[in-house]
């Protein structure tokens, strides 16, 4: 389904990302994962793409099992990063042809097993320069759907890592609105008044299109450090770091924490009109069935629907 459809359908979107598994062994644990979450009934879930192209093939093939075998919606990612214009084509041909609905739109994060990498040899420089090229293929009319894909991108409630600037991060974003995103999901935060804030900043830049949150619960003490290692500039409130500490040598007590603090994270979202909220799942399911369940929603359609 075209996300434009699925805004026009549902008041609030509830969406789940996975990573494409690299055994068939993970590959057969994250389908039963998909399977229980599937049963929540998400408006879509979304695939990532490794670091310069890393997991091109194992996501189209994932993008192609999911939307073979489930009634999921899948929105692979796609980034600029070792990429040439070429290449990009080929790729959303090919998810056209499967039947691909939307593209999630990314800069991309720069490859770290490549030492020579320059980021100027890439066609795109910037995400809104691939946001570009997908409407410029959309308007060659080879998608099935007449508007072509529907276009996801990214937003940094407290910061792009890679631009400080906190007036340029927000041009920036209005640029990729203005080329022709459809809407933007959010990197995770712990601190809602960074969503609210960064919302209301849209807004002042005249930027128009639905901004999905994006949770993730802490799962280990160790898993907190690795997110901040990868959600560079992610802020960490000092009463979430204080209950982890209090029990850190319990792995099952951190686990409830981090499912807490993110069950308060959503239901206050809820109660503040978030457009919609995007689980980061780790390809598991266990956290984010716990969630719905303190919410007391038994799938997403109570929140889903107008």
């Amino acid at each position: 389904m075209h996300i434009r459809d699925i805004f026009a359908q549902d008041r609030t979107t509830l969406s789940f990302e996975f990573f494409p598994p690299k055994s068939e062994a993970d590959s057969n644990i994250l389908f039963e994962n998909i399977t229980q979450l599937e049963e929540l009934q998400p408006s879509f879930v979304s695939v990532t793409y490794g670091a310069g192209g890393s997991t091109r093939q194992l996501t189209h093939d994932l993008v192609a099992r999911i939307n073979q075998t489930t009634q999921l919606a899948a929105v692979p990612h796609l980034t600029c990063v070792c990429h040439q214009t070429a290449e990009v084509d080929e790729i959303l041909a090919n998810y056209a042809k499967i039947g691909v609905s939307n593209i999630l739109a990314l800069g991309g994060d720069p490859p770290r097993n490549l030492t020579n990498y320059q980021r100027e040899d890439d066609s795109f420089q910037h995400a809104g320069d691939l946001v570009r090229f997908i409407r410029q293929f959309n308007a060659t009319g080879r998608h099935p759907d007449p508007r072509g894909f529907g276009i996801g991108v990214a937003g940094f409630p407290e910061g792009h890592p890679g631009t400080p600037n906190r007036l340029l991060e927000i041009d920036r974003l209005k640029a990729k609105a203005d080329e022709g995103a459809d809407y933007i999901v959010t990197q995770l935060f712990f601190d809602n008044r960074d969503f609210y804030d960064f919302r209301e900043r849209c807004e002042l830049a005249g930027i128009r299109i639905p901004i999905i949150a994006g949770i993730m619960p802490v799962s280990t003490a160790s898993g907190l450090k690795r997110m901040a290692e990868l959600a560079l500039g992610a802020r960490f409130p000092a009463p979430l770091l204080r209950l982890i500490q209090r029990c850190e040598t319990d792995p099952e007590a951190v686990k409830r924490v981090g499912i807490h603090w993110a069950t308060e994270q959503c239901r206050d979202l809820l109660d503040h009109d978030v457009a919609g909220i995007h689980f980061y799942t780790l390809n598991k399911s266990d956290a984010t069935r716990q969630i719905y369940q303190s919410l007391g929603l038994r799938d997403s359609l109570a929140v889903r629907r107008r």
